[in-house]
């Protein structure tokens, strides 16, 4: 090896490490096939630290600052300490660098329903999902207990095993705090700080912690979803022999002087005939084989008006529309009297009404001219 070989070998190292990849956590230091040397510059950035391994053993952490590899305190065997040797060092040592920032925006989820007891609804299954973030907190022990020898590790290769241990701590909070399911969506934010205080002791041997725990949604079956929605429309329905009496008279209610009468009488009709059903059904509600089925009863006949008549300034009646059509024929009811019925706004003339106009075409009119 001639000397321009050796003293480009020992140049001053200049260790570091920048990170592009948004998702690694731990990166080695990669030496190229020669040691590191003596004075070399180690540069540990904010929100990263630095793990000596010295023959297959952790010897120092370093955090964030600049630091020259020169000291012989250090944990370090660099080639100028074995001149018998060639300049090179039978001792090795290797450089993990640790990101200790927030990785943010990790997803969890229960894979499989949850069965909680609902003190309303009894046995349920629910589901949820989340969010959380993790950071590293003791890069020697997340290095002794996840990393090994790994080259290179991702925040993939650790987040299964969160999110197993979130949910499993999930399970058991949901299960013990006895929270009404149509509560959980106003106490989600007290349940993922106790689900994240519960997991703190746990994930603190892998020199881990969980900053933020946010659970999005607790939801239901959705066929237990339809039931609810279904049981809501009923309590806004309320009253339902109310609410189907209304039905029937927005389908039969239409302007008209007996349009309040017809829907009374058919509100009424409907009810005697439901009546007179159950009256006929069986004890539990089914009706016998052998009897035959009630025909449905005819809406009940219009009610027939009756009627005041104004004469000299007085009100006479009330008279049947009978009496009306007698009252016509003698003369005593023409196509100019005043008519009121209740329910009407107001006197009106005979010929005005449509009830009254008919009984003015049995007799011919006066002739024209007359």
């Amino acid at each position: 090896m001639g000397i321009f070989d050796f003293l480009s070998g020992e140049f001053i190292d200049v260790i570091h490490w920048t990170d592009d990849t948004r998702d690694t956590l731990v990166w080695r230091f990669q030496r190229e096939g020669h040691e590191i040397k003596y004075g070399a510059k180690l540069t540990v950035r904010e929100g990263q630290a630095a793990v000596f391994v010295h023959e297959g053993q952790l010897a120092d952490v370093f955090t964030p600052g600049l630091y020259m590899l020169e000291t012989n305190n250090m944990p370090i065997m660099t080639t100028l300490q074995h001149w018998d040797h060639g300049f090179r060092s039978p001792f090795k040592s290797e450089i993990y660098y640790v990101n200790t920032t927030r990785f943010n925006d990790l997803k969890w989820g229960t894979k499989n329903p949850i069965i909680v007891r609902d003190p309303e609804f009894g046995p349920v299954r629910l589901r949820a999902f989340g969010t959380y973030s993790v950071r590293v907190v003791d890069p020697a022990v997340f290095l002794r207990e996840i990393v090994g020898t790994d080259g290179e590790f991702t925040m993939d290769e650790i987040s299964y095993q969160i999110r197993n241990i979130i949910v499993q701590e999930f399970s058991r909070t949901i299960a013990r705090a006895q929270i009404p399911v149509l509560d959980m969506a106003a106490n989600t934010r007290e349940l993922g700080k106790l689900v994240g205080k519960e997991i703190e002791a746990q994930l603190a041997e892998y020199g881990i912690a969980l900053p933020e725990l946010y659970i999005e949604n607790i939801s239901l079956p959705p066929a237990v979803e339809d039931v609810l929605d279904k049981r809501s429309s009923m309590g806004v329905i309320g009253n339902l022999n109310e609410y189907m009496q209304f039905q029937a008279a927005e389908a039969l209610g239409r302007d008209g002087p007996g349009a309040a009468a017809i829907q009374a009488g058919m509100g009424a009709g409907l009810g005697m005939q439901i009546g007179a059903q159950a009256a006929a059904s069986g004890p539990w509600g089914a009706r016998p084989q052998t009897q035959s089925a009630a025909p449905m009863a005819p809406p009940p006949p219009p009610v027939e008006h009756v009627w005041h008549v104004a004469v000299n300034g007085d009100t006479t009646g009330p008279f049947s529309k009978a009496r009306m059509g007698r009252m016509a024929v003698d003369g005593d009811l023409t196509r100019q009297s005043y008519v009121w019925t209740p329910g009407q706004d107001g006197w009106m003339r005979a010929e005005d009404v449509a009830e009254l106009a008919q009984l003015f075409t049995v007799m011919p009119p006066p002739p024209p001219g007359a």
